[in-house]
């Protein structure tokens, strides 16, 4: 089995790892450990480097082959057995865990003060959209879900990441805020991410560890995708 390193440590860029499996036609590589985030939740994969003494690889995708994780090179990959020191591009993943986390802090406003369920989202390094259960958007919501988000930014919030049996996961209230549970039932260790003091949820992605890592947020745009499911769509600065 892989150890997953970004699950416990968001914070890893580097690591040491073995080659377990070539899957030559396609150069990629499965590792016996990995830091690289095969992407999911909508956040995208992971990108970076494997390197030996004397050869460097450069990872230009990150995903699943039979539900095990698996590195994509750029050239003949090396043999099963090489020892490699596997680099995040961090700068790029860095955006990226400020960016889930701004999804979070998103989430969890609309759901305490508004009610409102996730039917939908997306994300890129600084760039975010989410869609909810709401029937109206206007303006001046918008501007006041704004001024929310960026009070719990502001209020340098820790962030908990647990991975906890099936059973004692769900015992948690509102686990769940997707409109649809997308949890199969083989899963029975559930990775649970807390923003002290505003959010939980089930999730497999990568954050930072305070809210005030994020940065201002600003909601760029906002549109109706239906009678009862409207789109906001947060930035970060750089």
């Amino acid at each position: 089995m892989i150890e997953l390193l970004y699950q416990t440590d968001s914070t890893l860029r580097e690591f040491e790892a073995v080659v377990t499996e070539v899957l030559e036609d396609d150069n990629r590589v499965a590792l016996d450990r990995t830091a690289f985030y095969p992407g999911g939740g909508g956040q995208p994969y992971d990108i970076g480097w494997l390197l030996t003494d004397d050869d460097k690889w450069e990872v230009v995708k990150t995903g699943y082959n039979d539900g095990h994780v698996v590195h994509t090179l750029n050239s003949e990959p090396p043999p099963e057995g090489t020892r490699v020191k596997g680099v995040l591009d961090w700068e790029r993943r860095y955006k990226l865990m400020r960016t889930h986390t701004a999804m979070h802090i998103l989430c969890g406003v609309i759901w305490r003060d508004y009610g409102a369920s996730v039917t939908g989202g997306n994300m890129k390094p600084l760039r975010g959209r989410m869609d909810f259960e709401f029937e109206h958007m206007q303006r001046e919501l918008v501007s006041e879900i704004e001024e929310k988000i960026n009070a719990e930014v502001a209020a340098a919030r820790p962030v908990h990441v647990r991975i906890l049996p099936r059973e004692e996961a769900f015992q948690i209230p509102d686990l769940i805020r997707t409109k649809i549970n997308l949890l199969p039932e083989r899963i029975t260790q559930v990775r649970v991410v807390e923003i002290e003091g505003l959010d939980i949820q089930a999730d497999g992605g990568t954050h930072v560890t305070n809210t005030a890592e994020v940065g201002p947020l600003q909601i760029v745009d906002y549109k109706s995708k239906g009678k009862i499911n409207k789109r906001l769509v947060v930035g970060l600065e750089t």
